[in-house]
């Protein structure tokens, strides 16, 4: 039975091997620290955090997430250890809440490894704090308890490690801050928020009833407020989100039906950007379309099972639904791996222990035993892990193939049926992840739409996953054309006139990768070349994005000039930072910062060793950007347990000729708009 724990009371622990569950609701830093008897942390060794996520006995999440799994093995934990302190923090200098009082209260659980509840606590009272020691597990004349703890700090985490006694807390704190900013800046984007069923189900409870199906249309309702932390997600796009930069990457997210173009504005209010027909109730379950499986066998993949107003979103659903299956069901074979190593480890050093066993047959038969053992472990987990992947290999098999072009790959046949869209989709596709456990998976990483982030395709020289080396040339040369196939997915998918596309490419070396996007005409100009070219687009983008702001936050939008672009924009920056001085490297970060809210996105190809010149005053760019790479690479973590994801790029396949008809319908298309 679980122990509900109010604040100060105590509950024993029966099991060294604990999970520690922390659900917030929004994303928050989750700490582990070690403690003497007097609960005094001597150094920071003794912190695992995102930046040092293991220490002895402890793992904790690599991100900031709203949701977090601590692992605590307190028979590791040095003998010096009396306590186990589980700290909460808010991230630092972004734009999320910065005190507790304005979020959902935390729920700290303490479960064993098959999952029970051992006691939980919900952390109440808290107003004008941003970090708190939600519940600390302590020693006892020789046995294990928890303590609910709940006690809040105004001045943040370096506040919070003072107290706790360790000398270097606020050099500390700003390591933590700091590797939380860098994760949000390789995170796959976070999945949407969970419809009223609260799950993926393919079970949903019956929701309200939409038009289609005899009821009444529910009225528009305004967008809520993005979080930078969706990053991150963030993820994935997820396997689509996670990110997932859900790569990012966990944050709030804009409903499936938003869109950026304006609807006019209420008497003296600001711009409204929520879509006309926008529904605010539950969605539809899916209809059947698959008879139920049979007792003992898995039930038919069907795409477009999950919930959602439309075949659109149930995919846009159901890859989330993968990526997050897979991302758990390979936590679980890799926890299980561990436990299994992890007892192999302890019976062998029992048996060594023993001076009686070192020697002879009895020792060599407990060794044994205790390998066994450990193979039977792991053969259990990977029965089951293979069991999972096949049904999401059969998933993946019949959703692929009904995935709609923003979501396509480009060799998937729907391009050849592509007809310039009169709405905009709800995400984009910019590549797929997968997992070592589970190779021949692909999930599609999903962004959404518009997009929340900036883009960052790194161009620098490394290695790819597959252990093969590309030079710098060769990488810039895959960086630019990673881009152009993105930018011509962007084109693609929005309606004609609603997307304009600006290139920098000062010393004109994209000039070959360029050539589809300037051979059809899509471009809203030619290449922006040197120095003059550079400060001049900058200047009008810049320019661009202070009156829009001006007119959003003035509830003003008729003040605009007449015939005003209201398109979203998208600049592409090539070879950065040469032909950039300080004024132009200040307007981009401020195009970075301020544009994805006010229409205009950045798209940057660029080795960031190539700008250490600039020191660290370009760090706060990178971090505002998805990061994403021309070859596979295992960069992106997920919201959930930071999964090393590896990330492959949406490429045009070699000599096919997708690339130059789509750009040549979407040139069409925006002649005849004009």
């Amino acid at each position: 039975m679980t122990a509900e724990l109010v604040r100060g009371q105590n509950h024993p622990l029966s099991q060294a091997r604990l999970e520690i569950r922390v659900s917030a609701g929004t994303p928050i830093v989750a700490v582990a620290a070690l403690g003497d008897e007097n609960g005094r942390i001597h150094g920071a060794e003794w912190v695992a955090h995102p930046g040092a996520p293991t220490q002895p006995g402890l793992e904790v999440s690599r991100q900031a997430a709203a949701d977090h799994r601590l692992a605590v093995d307190l028979d590791a934990v040095p003998q010096a250890v009396h306590r186990v302190s589980v700290l909460l923090a808010l991230p630092a200098g972004g734009t999320g809440p910065v005190r507790f009082g304005v979020v959902a209260a935390p729920f700290v659980a303490v479960t064993g490894l098959d999952g029970g509840e051992v006691a939980s606590y919900t952390i109440t009272g808290l107003e004008a704090e941003s970090a708190v020691v939600a519940l600390e597990l302590y020693r006892r004349q020789g046995a294990w308890k928890v303590r609910a703890v709940g006690q809040g700090y105004a001045g943040g985490l370096a506040e919070l490690l003072t107290d706790q006694g360790l000398p270097q807390a606020h050099q500390l704190a700003g390591s933590i801050n700091d590797a939380v900013a860098q994760g949000l800046a390789r995170s796959v984007q976070a999945p949407p928020p969970r419809t009223a069923d609260g799950d993926r189900s393919r079970q949903a409870a019956t929701p309200a009833l939409g038009p289609d199906q005899g009821g009444t249309t529910p009225q528009p309702g305004p967008v809520p407020p993005m979080s930078p932390y969706s990053a991150g997600g963030q993820t994935p796009g997820g396997p689509g989100q996670p990110a997932p930069q859900q790569p990012s990457f966990p944050g709030a997210t804009p409903e499936p039906s938003a869109v950026t173009q304006p609807s006019a504005p209420t008497a003296g209010g600001p711009i409204d950007y929520s879509h006309p027909r926008r529904r605010n109730a539950a969605p539809p379950p899916p209809p059947p379309t698959a008879p139920p499986a049979a007792p003992g066998q898995s039930a038919q993949p069907v795409a477009g099972d999950a919930t959602g107003w439309s075949m659109e979103e149930r995919l846009y659903n159901q890859v989330w639904g993968m990526f997050e299956d897979l991302a758990r069901t390979t936590a679980a074979y890799r926890s299980a791996v561990d436990f299994a190593e992890s007892r192999m480890d302890k019976e062998l050093e029992q048996v060594l222990s023993d001076p009686r066993s070192r020697i002879g047959g009895q020792g060599d038969a407990a060794r044994e035993a205790a390998r066994a053992r450990h193979a039977e472990l792991v053969a259990q987990a990977r029965e089951a892990l293979d069991r999972d992947l096949t049904q999401l290999e059969a998933e993946a098999d019949v959703v692929e193939p009904a995935l709609p072009p923003a979501y396509a790959h480009w060799d998937n046949p729907v391009w050849h049926a592509y007809r310039v869209p009169m709405e905009i989709p709800m995400a984009l596709r910019l590549g797929d992840l997968h997992l070592p456990e589970a190779d021949r998976i692909r999930i599609p990483m999903l962004v959404r739409l518009p997009l929340e982030r900036g883009l960052w395709i790194d161009s620098g020289p490394a290695g790819s996953s597959d252990g093969a080396f590309t030079d710098s040339q060769a990488m810039s040369r895959l960086a630019m054309e990673t881009a152009v196939a993105h930018a011509a997915r962007l084109l693609a998918v929005y309606p004609a006139g609603e997307f304009t596309v600006h290139v920098i490419d000062p010393a004109g070396s994209g000039a070959q990768s360029l050539a589809p996007l300037v051979r059809t005409g899509v471009l809203a100009g030619p290449p922006a070349l040197g120095a003059a070219g550079v400060a001049d687009v900058l200047g009008r983008l810049t320019q661009r994005v202070d009156l829009v702001q001006m007119a959003v936050r003035g509830g003003a939008a008729d003040s605009l000039p007449p015939g005003f672009d209201t398109s979203q924009q998208l600049l592409i920056v090539n070879d950065f930072p040469h032909g950039f001085d300080d004024r132009s490297v200040n307007q981009l970060r401020y195009l970075a910062d301020e544009g994805p809210a006010f229409g205009v996105h950045l798209m940057m190809v660029a080795d960031r060793e190539a700008s250490s010149g600039y020191g660290p005053l370009l760090d706060p760019l990178w971090r505002s950007l998805l990061r994403l790479t021309p070859v596979a690479d295992d960069h992106l973590a997920d919201p959930w347990v930071g999964h090393a994801w590896t990330y492959e790029p949406a490429l045009v396949p070699p000599g096919s000729q997708v690339l130059q008809q789509v750009l040549t319908q979407v040139a069409a298309a925006r002649t005849k708009f004009t």
